[in-house]
């Protein structure tokens, strides 16, 4: 089970006017899961006091992300990082109220929330980590060297394999369809990031990429090779 985490100081000050309005400590939490739900749904001053409450809570959580990551972008400003754990809390508590109704009582209620402001932090910091990288949609070089440590029979094999699928991927897929395979793939470009290169949404992406894998398979199939990884 997921515990709160406590507030994590990132240095500098938060980068945006919202911070001020989100001061830790600022308003009194409800007692129990089904305190939360309730006061979250009811109008008037308790409902502002418990969705103050939450997004101090998801800020926690979001910070916690961002304090846990922070190693992997050195590059970046600590105001900056404040800002997306900020942006990430603003979120996170966008969605949680949107999903009250999908919240079943399976953990406690904080412990279900948190997990909101974990993801949109993590996602946040993915994009922000590829924002200056190059994404590359077309391979560089294909994988066509067999493990050294095969024997020669399987080597031959696997080359053959491989042959088969570079064949697929330039003649069965639509231009799209190869760019997303060998971007996800191939190049490991973070699904969100891709996303956002090629103004599509997530859901987009595993569609297309499950045709293009679908494709793959039955070319590979036709030619006598089974590929389960793929």
């Amino acid at each position: 089970m997921l515990s709160t985490a406590p507030a994590v100081s990132l240095g500098g000050r938060m980068s945006s006017s919202r911070a001020t309005s989100a001061a830790p400590g600022a308003a009194r939490e409800p007692k129990d899961s089904r305190s939360w739900v309730s006061a979250l749904r009811l109008p008037g001053p308790e409902r502002d006091e418990a969705v103050a409450a939450l997004h101090e809570l998801l800020l926690r959580a979001a910070r916690f992300e961002v304090s846990r990551r922070r190693a992997a972008l050195s590059h970046v400003r600590g105001e900056e990082l404040d800002d997306v754990a900020l942006q990430a809390a603003d979120d996170a508590l966008v969605a949680v109220l949107a999903k009250l109704d999908d919240y079943r009582g399976a953990s406690r209620f904080t412990t279900w929330a948190y997990k909101f402001a974990l993801l949109e932090a993590s996602v946040r910091l993915r994009r922000r980590a590829w924002q200056e990288r190059e994404v590359v949609l077309e391979p560089e070089a294909w994988p066509l060297m067999a493990d050294a440590r095969e024997s020669p029979p399987r080597q031959a094999e696997t080359g053959e394999l491989m042959r088969a699928i570079q064949e697929g991927v330039d003649s069965c897929l639509t231009e799209h369809q190869r760019e997303v395979l060998v971007g996800l793939a191939l190049n490991g470009v973070p699904i969100d990031v891709l996303a956002d290169r090629l103004n599509t949404t997530r859901g987009a992406l595993y569609k297309t990429l499950h045709d293009a894998r679908r494709k793959l398979r039955a070319h590979i199939g036709e030619r006598g090779f089974t590929l389960d990884s793929i």
